[in-house]
């Protein structure tokens, strides 16, 4: 990528967050053979109680949807993460989109931790000890909402918007073929017909990811924005290289498991400004939702399927 990218361009095509967005609530993925039989599967706790852009009701309905016809029973989880026994119940636990109180309607600088130093130190005992967690914080606040949590296991998220060039639309793609999309158990799968040879997402944030990680989506090109208002780019806005980082990786940690990606909507399905399908149910994305099974059954520690077709 030339150093010369014009935020200008950026600023005119990008899909931007604030448009009004809704739920797919009709998206169906014909999943061909179930993890579990239905509600049999263990739990899921999608975390609502930071303040999530996405909520299981709201723009992560059809992140549940899918999850639950795989067997899995999805929950919310509106408690805090302050001992251990709020999660004792939970095999795998996803945190979306958290923001600290302070930036609630207000995605400007400073972007404080969502999750204070006794939940942190909670979650990565929990993971110690055999839990599985999938973080995913999007584009600036949630990157720097999220860079606490992160840093507890290796992960550095780097607060900006992340983009393979001058346009955020049509989504990024990550592919086999051009090497972003690096073999790893998330992109193999199970079942042969399981394998992804390609994923959207859609714009979101970067990070650093430790050696010990295994690399799930990768940046080989493009940069990062720094701004210090969510969407509002100029001429001076801190920038840089995207070839070091990556947008999804995986790790174990101790007993357990961590995987952590710097895009939200990849995960589920949405409507933008009434027309424009986002995630599952775009074109771009034939494969997102086969990616979130497989990602899933990796934390789970699946090998066989129980649930039949």
């Amino acid at each position: 990528m030339k150093s010369s990218l014009s935020v200008t361009v950026i600023l005119l095509l990008s899909f931007n967050s604030l448009a009004q967005q809704y739920p797919d609530t009709s998206f169906t993925y014909p999943i061909r053979q179930a993890a579990y039989l239905p509600g049999t599967g263990p739990v899921i706790y999608v975390d609502e109680a930071h303040q999530n852009m996405h909520t299981l009701n709201a723009g992560f309905f059809a992140f549940g949807k899918l999850l639950e016809r795989d067997g899995y029973r999805v929950q919310t989880l509106s408690s805090q993460i302050d001992n251990e026994d709020v999660l004792k119940e939970c095999r795998i636990l996803v945190i979306a989109n958290a923001l600290h109180a302070s930036n609630v309607g207000n995605w400007v600088v400073p972007n404080p931790s969502a999750f204070s130093k006794e939940e942190i130190q909670v979650i990565k005992l929990w993971v110690k000890r055999g839990g599985a967690l999938l973080l995913i914080a999007d584009h600036m606040p949630f990157a720097g909402a999220a860079y606490k949590l992160g840093k507890a296991f290796g992960f550095e998220y780097i607060n900006g918007f992340a983009f393979f060039d001058e346009r955020s639309w049509p989504p990024m793609m990550f592919t086999a073929g051009n090497k972003t999309l690096p073999f790893s158990p998330i992109s193999a799968g199970i079942k042969d017909y399981e394998v992804v040879d390609s994923v959207a997402t859609f714009t979101g944030s970067a990070f650093y990811a430790p050696d010990i990680a295994t690399p799930v989506l990768s940046f080989l090109d493009g940069v990062t924005f720094q701004p210090d208002t969510a969407w509002v780019f100029h001429k001076l806005t801190p920038w840089e290289n995207l070839e070091p980082y990556h947008q999804g990786a995986i790790r174990r940690y101790g007993n357990g498991k961590v995987a952590v990606f710097g895009e939200a909507a990849m995960f589920t399905a949405q409507i933008v400004n009434d027309t424009i399908p986002v995630g599952f149910n775009s074109e771009y994305a034939p494969r997102n939702a086969q990616f979130t099974l497989n990602l899933i059954h990796w934390l789970d520690g699946v090998e066989e399927y129980q649930g039949g077709k």
